[in-house]
């Protein structure tokens, strides 16, 4: 800080006793120094002195007036007045010699109160001639300088001879003293301490020259390090305080008894967009910031009631035209004058406005997902009896309108389940976590229903729990799905199978066929041979029916479907199924009035009837009634077939029951399964209801099955409703063909892994007049092809080959050779040939194995005529 003269102490009195320096009090630490009085009288009596004093006023008399004989005759002439005179000046000068005694010894005392007000000072003080020798040093100044005795004011120099800025502000204060100049300066150095300690210091010095004795300073040597620190932090606590009170969330104002603003905060300032200091100026008045003030009252008068809290809720209204809710808590105060001004703290409520609007459109939101969730909701207290529940659960069960309240949450489920269920919501409501549902099932009466329930505890505010929370969640659907996937799975799987033996037994009945095909040729009717060949093929052909029903029921038979009326072809089929069932069995037709169309493949559907009527017929071994009842079906919503979901839609529904011994409900879920049978062994091979039920769901139809033991059966049968007009397709079939002219002219290449089917197929050519080129593969025929140059009109190819099949062959000989004639063989659907050939053109013939000699020849006219 600048250098600070201070003003000389003023001069001590004339008369004042010499200086003899300053000693130490006697006075123990704490003892008072009192003034001489009475009781601290000392020396020569007032006698004595009075004595001398008289003695001495005889002698100057004496001396004065004469010679020695005057002097006595003087003497004993004046002898009384000499002693009057004496005693007189003895009293006088008794008086004189207290009243001095007694300004030495106060002004004694006064310097010894100095003394110790100096030593018991926290601050250093010392006593130093200006050219720096210490006189006099007090405990604290000593302290200071961290030496035990402190002799000259150089001492002090080592404690800031690192500072340079700290060693110049002291050479200027020793420069002012030995200029005999009062100054006070405040500096700071970084301290060295004995210990080995560092830490900043701020020193405050204060010089003053004595007037006596003169040539001594008094020093005034301050540590206020700590003080400053105080006041710091003092300061700094203001000011947050001030800033805290300034930019607090809450608005605090005053105004006087019209209204006019004393005061206010930045935050209060700010909601009424004007500076603090405008506000504040006198000219501003709290009702034109309200936006509808009371008529009449003070000007600090606040619309509208109080609510219990103390507090007034009403709307301000900014310079910026910007309203905002407040809540207002005032007190009036009347000061000593009579003045009254008031204590107002304002809350701001557009947060707690704008948070409550959330809040209720939070409760609106979550009421309607409480209300409107598609899944049943449904809210348990401790005893886990109901409280609360959705519509979706009230549907859920059956009844939207019941009242469920306190009603044990087990009531509801099948009593297999309860125990299981109660267990469950009791650990979670333990606190134990059960994120995987509990699959149950709801006791509805004459319906079930199978649920996942999923639970989760409610904690209250004090963490106890309060209750559960339950979702019920509809997996019937699912359940019927994961049935009918399971089911689909397993008849995948064994028409896998079945295809396959189908395809392998194909291959062996088109040789065994063609063969015998080739031996009537030269075994006409007549001959010897002829009866055992023809029993051969018959027999051939009656395996051929059974790998048919073995690719029915894998469903990779190739339809033929057709536009058909079913009345019609029922009609057709009566006189077969009456002789099929017997004459104990009433057969019963009863036709539905404007049946739809159909399309399917006509001979499968005859085989559907046929398998069901003779199905029915070993159901009735002492007679009954078979009923085939024909309707139209119109389904809305879907409806369960079995394990099937039959979509909504436009159906033809056949009907096939009878009045047999019925199925057991144990078993019934089975029938439909390959190579299941109830018959004796011998009479069936438990692949009639599963070709059925293949055909049904190839053609897009759907199955069911009801059944009463000791009553008879029905089977439903559903086939989508054909929408198209047209004209109805008459059946045939391949054996049907009407007799024409077989023979050819042409050079077919034909491709058979197969060798008996290869040599069947070729033989059978040659004989109608074809040139045959043979290939047992895909690659030897490419061979063929390339040597051949084009000179091939028609390609034979077998589907399933190793390495390179069918398709990937016509494929690579398409590229050289569009145009070329192809008919694809196999023991599979011509559909998955379709699926194979996507990328190829429709014209491609296909012949189903097992084929005769003549399906084969009349394949081969069709395509040279196409």
């Amino acid at each position: 800080m600048p250098d600070t003269e201070l003003p000389p102490t003023a001069p001590g009195p004339p008369d004042g006793p010499r200086f003899q320096g300053f000693r130490e009090p006697s006075t123990a630490a704490g003892d008072a120094v009192r003034p001489p009085g009475p009781a601290h009288r000392s020396g020569p009596s007032l006698a004595v002195i009075g004595m001398v004093l008289a003695a001495a006023a005889g002698g100057a008399l004496a001396v004065t007036y004469g010679p020695w004989d005057a002097m006595m005759s003087w003497a004993w002439a004046l002898g009384p007045f000499s002693g009057l005179v004496g005693l007189l000046g003895g009293g006088t000068a008794l008086a004189l010699t207290v009243t001095a005694l007694r300004q030495v010894r106060r002004k004694a005392w006064v310097g010894e109160m100095a003394i110790a007000a100096m030593h018991g000072s926290p601050a250093g003080h010392l006593i130093a001639t200006r050219d720096g020798r210490v006189v006099q040093a007090n405990a604290a100044a000593r302290r200071l300088a961290q030496v035990p005795e402190l002799a000259r004011l150089s001492a002090l120099e080592p404690l800031w001879a690192h500072d340079a800025e700290a060693a110049a502000v002291w050479k200027r204060l020793a420069q002012a003293a030995a200029a005999g100049r009062p100054m006070a300066q405040e500096y700071g150095f970084a301290a060295r301490h004995g210990d080995g300690a560092n830490g900043r210091q701020l020193w405050k010095v204060e010089t003053r020259p004595l007037a006596a004795p003169a040539g001594h300073i008094h020093w005034r040597i301050e540590d206020i390090t700590t003080r400053r620190e105080m006041e710091t932090v003092l300061r700094d606590e203001q000011v947050r305080l001030s800033d805290f009170l300034d930019q607090a969330p809450t608005g605090f104002y005053s105004v006087d008894a019209e209204g006019r603003f004393l005061f206010t905060n930045a935050t209060f300032a700010g909601w009424l967009a004007v500076e603090p200091a405008r506000l504040t100026d006198r000219s501003h008045y709290l009702h034109d910031f309200i936006v509808k003030p009371p008529s009449e009252g003070p000007g600090y008068l606040l619309p509208g009631p109080v609510d219990p809290s103390g507090a007034v809720t009403c709307d301000l209204i900014g310079l910026d035209g910007r309203r905002r809710p407040v809540s207002i808590t005032q007190q009036v105060v009347t000061d000593a004058d009579g003045g009254v001004w008031t204590r107002s703290v304002v809350r701001d409520l557009s947060a707690e406005r704008k948070m409550r609007r959330a809040l209720k459109a939070s409760e609106a939101r979550f009421s309607r997902l409480f209300r409107d969730a598609p899944i049943g909701v449904v809210l348990a207290d401790r005893g886990l009896a109901i409280t609360e529940w959705n519509p979706a659960f009230g549907t859920l069960i059956g009844d939207p309108g019941i009242d469920l309240v306190g009603q044990p949450v087990a009531s509801f489920v099948e009593k297999s389940h309860r125990a299981t269920v109660t267990d469950f919501l009791t650990s979670v409501l333990a606190g134990q976590e059960r994120p995987m549902p509990q699959e149950v099932s709801l006791a509805l009466g004459g319906a079930s229903l199978t649920v996942a329930l999923y639970a989760k505890r409610q904690d209250g505010s004090d963490g106890r729990p309060e209750g559960l929370i339950l979702q019920v969640i509809d997996r019937t659907h699912e359940k019927n799905l994961e049935t009918q996937f399971a089911q689909s799975q397993k008849m995948q799987a064994v028409g896998q199978l079945a295809g396959g033996v189908a395809h392998d037994f194909n291959n062996l009945l088109t040789a065994m066929l063609g063969f015998c095909d080739l031996l009537l040729l030269r075994h006409k009717p007549g001959d010897p041979s002829f009866g055992d060949i023809m029993q051969i093929k018959q027999n051939a052909n009656r395996a051929a029916n059974l790998v048919r029903q073995l690719l029915a029921f894998s469903r990779q038979q190739t339809l033929q479907p057709k536009v058909i009326n079913l009345t019609d072809a029922l009609a057709e089929l009566s006189n077969l199924l009456r002789r099929l069932i017997g004459e104990n069995i009433e057969l019963k037709l009863v036709h539905g009035r404007d049946l739809g169309l159909i399309k399917v493949d006509q001979g499968q559907l005859e085989q559907v009837i046929i398998n069901l009527a003779v199905n029915a017929r070993d159901a009735m071994p002492r007679g009954g009634r078979l009923t085939l009842t024909t309707r139209n079906l119109e389904v809305a919503q879907p409806i369960r077939r079995g394990t099937d979901v039959m979509p909504p839609g436009r159906y033809v529904a056949i009907e096939v029951a009878d009045t047999g011994t019925g199925i057991l409900p144990d078993i019934i879920d089975r029938v439909f399964d390959p190579f299941f049978s109830t018959k004796e062994v011998g009479h069936g091979t438990g692949l009639g209801l599963s070709t059925v039920y293949g055909i049904v769901r190839q053609t897009g139809g759907y199955i069911a099955i009801d059944s009463e033991v000791g009553r008879g059966t029905t089977f439903h049968v559903a086939l989508p409703r054909f929408a198209e007009d047209g004209a109805l397709e008459p059946p045939g079939s391949v054996e049907d063909i009407p007799l024409r002219d077989l023979t050819g002219a042409g050079r077919i290449l034909l491709v058979e892994d197969e060798d008996p089917v290869r040599l069947f197929g070729a033989r059978a050519l040659r004989n109608k007049g074809y040139e045959v080129l043979e290939a047992s593969s895909g690659e030897e025929a490419l061979e063929i092809i390339a040597r051949e140059q084009g000179r091939l009109d028609l390609l034979i190819t077998d589907v399933v080959m190793p390495r390179m099949d069918g398709p990937a062959l016509i494929r690579a000989v398409r590229q050289d050779h569009p145009d070329l004639r192809v008919i694809c063989i196999s023991g599979y659907a011509e559909d998955r040939l379709r699926q194979n050939m996507a990328e190829t053109d429709s014209t491609i013939g296909f012949l189903p194995k097992p084929f005769t000699l003549k399906q084969l020849a009349s394949a081969v006219k069709d395509a040279f005529a196409a």
